[in-house]
């Protein structure tokens, strides 16, 4: 199988969990940022994440990509589906901001969909019209990181298990994971311990890096 992704993007990462939560291989292809050609190619519009199957079938969608993998791989499916509406809560607040935060950061990050000045500047042009200018937002840092970590605090009594937010792997997983391993780019965010060492373990779990080593 074959999994086109951008590795910034959140609902590539709950694509790309899945795969390492059960162990399979996948052939996992990076995409510039500017390239249009090679989505609309595959399934008639620019988007990501997109699974061409053992088949030839090519799918888009994060979550019917889990759905799919889990379905049809392996012995057992390994993703309850329950998602706690304090979880489904918690991401509609922060999603309301965290943007703010991470799109001026993922262009320095020296990411595979970056590799291109044409690319950088296609997302910039891109993301500009949706949260305004970059620099506006990062000068607002202190600002985000002190409403995030109150947010943060909130999170610490939902997560039931480090190696589970609900005490086994789910849905929820797949839904919260993406978001907190992005927040390892942000430079002098602390993660509640309980937060931190859940990140670390789902990192471990799904095979997929964090980016603290390179956090600006």
């Amino acid at each position: 199988m074959k999994l086109y992704v951008y590795d910034h993007c959140p609902f590539c990462v709950r694509a790309r969990m899945i795969f390492g939560f059960k162990k399979l291989p996948v052939d996992l292809i990076m995409v510039l940022n500017d390239d249009e050609k090679t989505p609309v190619d595959l399934i008639g519009k620019k988007a990501v994440p997109i699974l061409v199957t053992d088949e030839g079938r090519a799918m888009p969608e994060s979550l019917d990509i889990v759905r799919y993998v889990d379905s049809h791989y392996g012995a057992t499916k390994c993703l309850a589906d329950q998602v706690r509406p304090e979880i489904e809560n918690w991401l509609t607040k922060v999603g309301q901001y965290v943007n703010y935060l991470l799109l001026p950061r993922f262009i320095k990050l020296d990411l595979p969909e970056y590799r291109t000045q044409a690319a950088i500047d296609y997302f910039v042009n891109k993301k500009t019209q949706t949260i305004g200018d970059f620099a506006t937002h990062e000068a607002k840092t202190a600002e985000y990181l002190q409403r995030l970590e109150q947010d943060l605090e909130q999170l610490v009594p939902f997560i039931v298990n480090e190696d589970a937010a609900n005490g086994h792997l789910s849905y929820e997983d797949i839904l919260l994971f993406p978001v907190l391993r992005n927040l390892t780019c942000v430079k002098g965010l602390t993660f509640p311990t309980k937060i931190a060492q859940y990140v670390a373990n789902m990192a471990v779990l799904s095979r997929i890096e964090l980016y603290y080593s390179k956090a600006c």
